[in-house]
């Protein structure tokens, strides 16, 4: 090769790299660049924080401003347009998408993971295991004193606490046992970790929370949640296989779909495709988000692979 086309190479290369970089000083609405409002329900909180900082420090001209609200709060700000994107418990009903059809906009599902409801209590006590039926008894307002559920329970009075009752935690628990309104004895608190807290002092406590604030095993801040209470196990008489096994929130039970309180995560794009929005939800449903996911403790919604190659 001359000189001469060494030069136009080189050349070539320069103006080729400066533009790259004038397009990225610009800053502009991309997959990887621009800024994204999103909503998350705080029971996902913790696995959030993680894939936010994680596709930011990847994608440094990425804006991420996450705000953490019950499930209710965040869907009324998505459809308000006040975000552009959720990570939520369900995906949208008929009623909202017919609200953003009204506005010629088509907003889309996409699953990312699987997660349970996880019930739990004192870690001193022993009486860790429930039915779905005593459940169903407790939320539709027969049972209200532990000695229904244990006859040698000297506990007293039931107590169900909630992180919140616009979360998607109350809205599984009422779709579950099909309520509208939950007892007298169930009452909220502001966050998951306020549940744990109230259930650690509090010896007649149920508390309600997502499974992903103590399923971390290398978390740890799940590890010290976790040493704070004791999760439930349930026994569910529909399950297929060993239905007198009680399941307790663990991510082996919510993968092989046998924990009773299972549910889907979805993360919900409103905002216009080929920008941020659609870039992050990129990154949650591929390697790198969904084996944040998997090493949270929940389920990836797309199972992590490993390719080994074997030689002699």
């Amino acid at each position: 090769m001359n000189k001469t086309i060494l030069h136009a190479v080189y050349w070539s290369a320069l103006v080729l790299l400066a533009s790259c970089n004038v397009a990225q000083d610009k800053n502009k609405e991309s997959f990887t660049s621009g800024q994204l409002r999103l909503g998350v329900d705080e029971s996902y909180s913790l696995m959030m924080d993680s894939q936010v900082f994680t596709y930011t420090s990847l994608n440094k001209y990425a804006k991420i401003e996450a705000t953490y609200k019950p499930e209710a709060d965040i869907i009324n700000d998505l459809l308000h347009d006040s975000i552009q994107s959720a990570v939520i418990g369900r995906e949208l009903n008929a009623e909202e998408m017919a609200f953003f059809k009204s506005k010629n906009r088509v907003p889309e599902s996409i699953l990312i993971a699987h997660d349970g409801v996880a019930l739990i209590i004192h870690p001193e006590i022993l009486d860790s295991v429930i039915t779905m039926q005593q459940l169903q008894d407790i939320f539709q307002g027969k049972d209200s004193l532990w000695s229904q559920i244990y006859p040698q329970s000297n506990r007293g009075k039931i107590q169900v606490v909630f992180d919140n009752q616009k979360s998607c935690n109350a809205r599984t628990l009422k779709e579950k046992f099909n309520i509208d309104e939950f007892p007298a004895w169930c009452f909220s608190q502001r966050s998951n970790e306020e549940v744990i807290q109230y259930v650690n002092q509090n010896k007649n406590a149920m508390g309600v929370i997502s499974l992903s604030w103590i399923s971390d095993a290398e978390d740890p801040t799940c590890m010290k949640y976790r040493s704070m209470i004791r999760p439930m196990g349930i026994v569910d008489p529909t399950n297929a296989v060993k239905p007198e096994l009680a399941r307790r929130p663990y991510q082996a039970y919510v993968f092989d779909t046998t924990y009773p309180l299972r549910r889907d995560v979805f993360y919900i794009r409103a905002g216009q495709r080929g920008t941020l929005g659609t870039g992050f939800a990129n990154h949650l449903i591929g390697e790198k988000g969904q084996l944040i996911i998997h090493k949270t403790g929940m389920v990836a919604a797309r199972t992590p692979n490993r390719t080994v190659k074997i030689v002699n």
